[in-house]
């Protein structure tokens, strides 16, 4: 069972969201928060594998919420999901960077929501990949001047080959079908990036690949 908690400070959002996760067979609401205080207390009481978190909050906004979050070692295993009115939100991307999975418009259609909670539980997949990749690559491409030694000398070859793919958006299905490897040498080439550039998840994996200099902005497959 997938545990959500949900963080908006419009309950009408919050009664839609949980109507339509709780009639999910293997998704439950375990939690409503209305601003990002409440939001933090109840995820180190409740422990939720999701959390869908408003960017813009009361008391201490989602981003705020969301550093406090992914700060705190022992929350390691719970995944933030930022929701925003606007697909090129600048807050978006400081969110991913400070550790969320990645995010959802407010207006998204059920299936994606449900698809989106499923994916970064399994963190298979960067949320809204295509939306993500322009906002990151905007930004990215504003950012310092990328050391790729620096930064990815631990790597090898082929390590860098799939965080390049990975930044571009591809699965690891669609990583091992581009290297002629089975997804499971696709995945461990993924995990083993990860520990070594001691990324989150996938989501970050995606900035690092772009403010490393790895990927260039504006190349997106």
């Amino acid at each position: 069972m997938i545990r959500v908690l949900l963080a908006d400070d419009q309950s009408l959002v919050r009664a839609g969201f949980k109507a339509l996760l709780d009639a999910q067979a293997d998704i439950e609401v375990a939690g409503e928060a209305a601003d990002g205080e409440e939001a933090v207390r109840l995820v180190r009481e409740l422990r939720p594998d999701v959390v869908l978190m408003d960017i813009r909050m009361p008391l201490l906004d989602g981003l705020a919420a969301t550093r406090r979050i992914t700060d705190d070692g022992e929350l390691a295993a719970v995944k933030v999901v930022m929701l925003t009115t606007f697909e090129l939100d600048e807050y978006v991307f400081e969110a991913i960077r400070a550790g969320a999975s990645g995010f959802l418009v407010k207006d998204t259609e059920p299936e994606e929501l449900l698809r989106a909670v499923r994916a970064v539980v399994d963190g298979d997949a960067l949320l809204s990949p295509g939306v993500t990749r322009r906002l990151i690559a905007e930004f990215a491409a504003r950012s310092k001047e990328p050391a790729i030694e620096q930064s990815l000398g631990e790597l090898t070859e082929r390590e860098r080959e799939v965080m390049a793919l990975v930044g571009i958006g591809l699965s690891n299905d669609e990583i091992a079908r581009r290297l002629v490897v089975s997804p499971l040498t696709a995945k461990t080439h993924v995990s083993r990036t990860m520990v070594k550039l001691g990324a989150r998840d996938r989501a970050q994996l995606v900035v690092l690949a772009y403010e490393s200099g790895l990927v260039r902005p504006g190349w997106l497959g």
